[in-house]
């Protein structure tokens, strides 16, 4: 049986040490590396941060929910928010040798997680991030 974690927080980036700080634990529960379980903590921690900046316009009020899925062979993250939804088109990354600040979140999400999908719901939008465990947990 899978089991599910939910977080619900604020859409202020003060709060994301919250979620920093539940997602390291608990990849480090699950097995994970060090290494891994600090680049699992940037992807979510990065893909939190672009609903405050792009989705909300850094209206702190409106919620972000983050939902861990925890099954044998994977870690699946779905988080939800209910900011504007985002086109395609941000989901691309620039070139990396563009280099200026910013807009290589996606590339880091992409590169880190094995699974990234976006679907827009009929009132909110949500964010599918997995990762793959390479030894089985019991669940």
């Amino acid at each position: 049986m899978d089991e599910t974690i939910e977080i619900k927080i604020p859409g202020n980036p003060k709060f994301l040490k919250l979620v920093r700080h539940s997602v390291q634990n608990l990849c480090t529960l699950l097995g994970f590396s060090t290494r891994e379980a600090n680049h699992i903590t940037l992807a979510i921690d990065e893909a939190c941060s672009n609903i405050i900046r792009h989705a909300y316009g850094g209206k702190t009020k409106k919620p972000i929910i983050l939902k861990a899925m925890i099954m044998p062979d994977r870690i699946r993250f779905m988080i939800y928010d209910q900011g504007k939804p985002a086109s395609p088109e941000a989901f691309q990354s620039r070139d990396l040798d563009d280099i200026r600040p910013g807009g290589l979140g996606v590339h880091l999400i992409k590169s880190v997680m094995d699974k990234f999908e976006y679907h827009h719901l009929a009132e909110m939008n949500e964010l599918i991030l997995e990762k793959n465990i390479s030894h089985p947990v019991e669940v």
